[in-house]
């Protein structure tokens, strides 16, 4: 059964998966194959604190692409456009939706192209402990993206890479087809991200590379879909 709930607040969408344990990848690429069982309202979050004596912690990863950039000067790279009027409302709006959910990033790693760096920038001037987060800009995101079922695997190199222990929240910041799709196959479930959308993705682990292997792929549980826009 769906049931799907919404206020003035937020416009977030979540599903309830079943967790599949696998640890090699799931031979589906085509996201439009999964489907969600149910969606309700997230609520905000306590901020969590790891336990060093505890076996395996929640893991938390947000899957944020860009907000919405300008064509209006044609002459531009695409790695250069920055972002429209409405790119940077929204941008606005989603920091602090995140911010009232308790989904604040420790790290964050992000696309180097202009239209993510704005978008990061505009969320950090409007939320303030995201300037309290480590950032790293990752040239590779935006490449990455437009190849075909390869985003997933990277991300998680890249977030092993950078990532430590006590690092229990972690935003990446990029671009379509690729983030899209490495939402939908790190949940197991038919994802659809928009300009400024975040995948709110949680699993657990001692560590982030024991997190990525116990879950697999369709091992995260979708905890929602934050939108700057009811």
């Amino acid at each position: 059964m769906n049931v799907c709930m919404s206020d003035m607040h937020s416009a977030i969408c979540t599903t309830s998966i079943s967790p599949h344990h696998h640890l090699r990848r799931s031979t589906v690429r085509n996201p439009s194959q999964f489907r969600a069982k149910s969606s309700l309202l997230i609520q905000k979050q306590d901020t969590q604190v790891a336990d060093p004596f505890s076996d395996s912690v929640s893991r938390r990863l947000i899957l944020l692409r860009h907000a919405q950039s300008s064509w209006g000067n044609p002459s531009l790279r695409d790695h250069d456009r920055p972002l429209s009027k409405s790119g940077k409302e929204d941008a606005m709006k989603v920091s602090s939706k995140l911010q009232q959910l308790g989904w604040i990033p420790e790290l964050i790693l992000c696309s180097d192209a202009t239209r993510t760096k704005e978008t990061l920038k505009i969320m950090q001037e409007e939320v303030q402990e995201l300037l309290e987060a480590e950032v790293h800009f990752v040239s590779s995101f935006y490449s990455i993206a437009a190849m075909d079922g390869q985003t997933a695997d990277h991300l998680q190199k890249i977030i092993c890479k950078y990532s430590r222990d006590d690092i229990l929240t972690i935003m990446c910041m990029g671009h379509n087809r690729g983030w899209e799709e490495a939402a939908s196959m790190f949940s197991g479930a038919s994802v659809e991200l928009k300009t400024c959308n975040a995948a709110l993705l949680e699993t657990a682990g001692k560590s982030w590379d024991e997190a990525f292997a116990a879950a697999g792929f369709g091992g995260w549980k979708l905890q929602g879909i934050v939108k700057p826009r009811s």
